[in-house]
């Protein structure tokens, strides 16, 4: 597979020093690039337009506002980098709440760096499958074609798992939307690991995303 995926970039939002401090340093563990800083909501919109990330970590303490609201801000300036919002110690990760389109999911603020990572894998994850829920990329048809190649040698089998293991799908989720047989999906999925160089599945999806195969 030729090309290597560039870094993942995010921007901390927080008005805490400290916390955004602890949180630079488990990034930058993952080789996360931490591309912007803010303490307040509209410092953070300013920044945006001049420095794009991938992802938005947003914590209680910014100025005047939290991270949800400070996420609805965003969303109303016209501005969608999608928000990991950070929760309170020992939260769980938890799932985007209703109603909340900017908002893909919680993390607890001490969360450890492989915490992060997951968080961080299934922001990018829904942000790809809800940005292709309307080709009907899972359909039955595109799952049997398995003729041409379009995205660095996948096939167009290969792409439709991928993009459903990004949707975090199970293999024999897998196998019923695709029509295919459970074995098929694991050889299959075995391939795209080697094709992308990656030891498991979460690296293979977040790889793919940063490449945009899917």
């Amino acid at each position: 597979m030729n090309g290597s995926a560039r870094p993942l970039r995010v921007a901390l939002a927080d008005g805490r020093g400290p916390v955004r401090a602890g949180l630079r340093e488990r990034l930058e563990r993952l080789g996360v690039v931490v591309a912007l800083e803010a303490e307040e909501a509209q410092g953070l919109l300013d920044a945006l337009q001049l420095q794009p990330v991938d992802v938005v970590l947003a914590g209680t303490g910014l100025a005047g506002v939290d991270g949800r609201a400070a996420a609805r801000e965003l969303h109303a300036a016209g501005e969608h980098t999608p928000v990991l919002l950070l929760g309170g110690r020992d939260d769980p990760i938890r799932p985007p709440p209703a109603g909340e389109p900017q908002v893909y999911g919680m993390v607890a603020i001490d969360a450890t760096p492989e915490d992060l990572y997951q968080a961080l894998v299934h922001v990018l994850a829904l942000r790809a499958s809800r940005a292709q829920v309307a080709g009907g990329l899972a359909s039955p048809d595109h799952g049997n074609r398995d003729d041409a190649r379009p995205a660095g040698g996948f096939s167009a089998r290969e792409l439709a798992i991928l993009r459903l293991l990004a949707a975090g799908s199970s293999d024999q989720d897998i196998a019923r939307s695709l029509h295919l047989a459970e074995g098929t999906v694991k050889s299959s999925i075995a391939s795209i690991l080697d094709q992308l160089g990656s030891r498991d599945r979460t690296r293979a999806v977040l790889k793919a995303i940063n490449l945009r195969i899917i």
